[in-house]
């Protein structure tokens, strides 16, 4: 048992994992952040726009309420509201992934350019040479 106590705390001290716990905490505020945004700002005005209609109300009612048990609905207008929490929060993901890749990014240095190789000689050169080497014996 003292093994895997060992074991779960050399694993939940590593840094990876304490910066992905960090990530989440993180991750869950910024959701409760843009959750108030798209249902406070964003959705009221689209609502507005579509003739007052609140997203969160728009509902089919499958089965009408009784006296012994509520209503039955369809909540697809929470679905909708969902959605676009869901694309808001990974846009803004994209964005900031996108941003640290390029601060992280190693700038690659210029390589210093090698000496071109000599270009190989025309047939018209070496017959010359052959013939000045003929010439000299």
């Amino acid at each position: 048992m003292a093994n895997f106590v060992q074991e779960f705390k050399e694993f939940a001290l590593k840094g990876n994992v304490m910066d992905m716990a960090v990530g989440v905490i993180i991750g869950g505020a910024f959701g409760k952040i843009v959750t108030s945004i798209v249902s406070n700002i964003i959705m009221p005005p689209i609502g507005l726009l579509l003739g007052g209609v609140d997203f969160t109300d728009l509902k089919i009612t499958m089965k009408a309420a009784t006296e012994e048990a509520e209503a039955v609905t369809l909540n697809y207008g929470q679905f909708v509201q969902d959605v676009v929490d869901f694309l808001i929060i990974a846009f803004c993901i994209f964005l900031m992934v996108k941003g640290i890749t390029k601060l992280t990014a190693k700038k690659e240095e210029p390589k210093p350019e090698e000496p071109a190789a000599p270009a190989a000689p025309t047939q018209e050169e070496l017959l010359t040479e052959i013939r000045d080497l003929l010439a000299k014996k």
